[in-house]
């Protein structure tokens, strides 16, 4: 006699997901298993789904958090610093008619930048970022409105002297924004590797369009529009970063007991020869185009070289650097005094200012992996609790070099020949390149100081 039907058990489904992604369900229905594919289907029409790509690392880099907000305070404060000197001396030549007096206002303030940035770089490690940079540009933006005053209503010479001097105690904006990625980044140097290339990057854009902006200003405007909106910037943007406390690193109480960033001596001296190859590059550049009849395009032309740069810091700091900084040091300076011979070759064989254009453009992309590279051995070789004034020290240097490599590539366009001048800053790339050999040989085990 059949049996009538009756229900089986329940159905039991479970659910599994491959390595690949694909999705399957198995359902038991009395004595059968039965398993569905729910994976998406590729008919060779529709296209698959793509991958997400990992982020760049400038964007993993920015994913951190407040490292925007600090980042564009910082680089609205840092734009004046290609602004002041152009603005001043403008200013200055125009109302007292004498370039001899504005180019010796804007070498006092110069001076005394060197002189006092060490010190106001100590109290930022021993008080803080926010404690000190607020209160020494307040007073630096005040000298600034003051030299304004002065030049406006004809106050005696020496008032002008004195009151660019109070800008000194402008912080190192810089320096100080390399020290929060320090902190931020201390366990991962690859991404430190990056920061470092970006801060280059922007140190290079920000001197290639404040002159830019300050031109525009005291030509479009009036003669102290450059010094008034460069103050504007720079206390705005000092506010703005100094209020970004989370990403502010800890006062160090015993900084002033600490080590000296003295240690770092062989490469101030690699630093002071690489500002000579600024310094000289500028005035050579200068002339040179004076001599060919395009003195007002100078300025776009050496724009080139920073152009060049920039690219070449924010594309270093996207590669994974290979090995450590003190191995790539010396390659990068290689490559630094051997495109800084192009602007000499291209001036020799054509003797044209559209000739010497791309030259500096390729000549300045090797100047900012060898700054990167530079200052991340400074981060390793300076004490932590005084790495602001490492840094700090880093910009005396450089300041010194650029003044001498002024001086030498003004001397060298006068005697010799404004086309024979270019070998003024090749020079002095090889001797960057010569300084940082003779200290591996009497260093070779330099290792980090804590």
């Amino acid at each position: 006699m059949p049996q009538p039907n009756r229900p089986g058990p329940p159905a039991a489904t479970h659910g599994t997901r491959t390595a690949h992604g694909t999705r399957t369900a198995h359902t038991v229905t009395a004595d059968s298993l039965v398993t569905v594919d729910f994976s998406p289907r590729f008919d060779g029409h529709s296209r698959p789904r793509p991958r997400r790509r990992p982020p760049g690392p400038y964007r993993r880099l920015f994913a951190l958090p407040g490292t925007r907000a600090f980042t564009a305070g910082n680089l609205l404060a840092r734009l004046p610093m290609g602004m002041f000197s152009v603005s001043a001396v403008v200013m200055i030549a125009g109302s007292r008619g004498s370039y001899a007096l504005a180019g010796a206002v804007t070498a006092t303030g110069l001076a005394a930048t060197g002189l006092a940035g060490p010190w106001i770089a100590r109290l930022v490690d021993r008080y803080g970022q926010a404690r000190v940079a607020v209160p020494a540009t307040v007073t630096a933006v005040l000298g600034s409105l003051a030299l304004l005053l002065c030049v406006r209503f004809g106050a005696p010479d020496w008032t002008l002297f004195a009151a660019y001097a109070a800008t000194a105690t402008t912080p190192n904006l810089g320096g100080m924004s390399r020290a929060r990625w320090a902190h931020l980044l201390r366990d991962d140097p690859g991404a430190l590797h990056t920061a470092n290339s970006f801060e280059q990057a922007a140190d290079e854009l920000c001197f290639m369009l404040g002159p830019v902006l300050a031109a525009f200003l005291t030509g479009t405007f009036f003669p102290e529009a450059g010094t008034l909106v460069a103050a504007v910037l720079l206390l705005t943007g000092a506010l703005l970063f100094a209020a970004q406390r989370a990403t502010e690193p800890p006062p160090r109480a015993g900084s002033a007991t600490a080590r000296t960033p003295l240690r770092i001596g062989p490469l101030l001296v690699c630093f002071v020869a690489t500002g000579a190859v600024f310094g000289s590059m500028e005035v050579v550049t200068i002339a040179y185009a004076d001599g060919q009849g395009h003195r007002s395009a100078a300025g776009a032309v050496l724009a080139l070289q920073a152009a060049g740069s920039c690219a070449a810091g924010l594309l270093y700091g996207a590669l994974r650097p290979a090995g450590p900084a003190e191995r790539r040091l010396p390659v990068c300076l290689l490559s630094m005094a051997a495109l800084m011979s192009l602007p000499l070759l291209a001036t020799r064989a054509f003797d044209s200012l559209w000739a010497l254009a791309p030259a500096l453009l390729v000549a300045g992309m090797a100047t900012a992996p060898t700054m990167v590279t530079a200052m991340t051995l400074v981060q390793d070789r300076t004490p932590e609790g005084r790495l602001n004034e490492g840094m700090s020290l880093v910009v005396t240097a450089l300041l010194t070099g650029i003044a001498c490599g002024s001086a030498l590539g003004g001397w060298a366009a006068d005697h010799v020949s404004p086309t024979a001048a270019f070998v003024t800053p090749a020079a002095a790339a090889v001797a960057a390149l010569a300084v940082n050999a003779v200290s591996r040989i009497a260093s070779p085990n330099s290792r980090r100081t804590h």
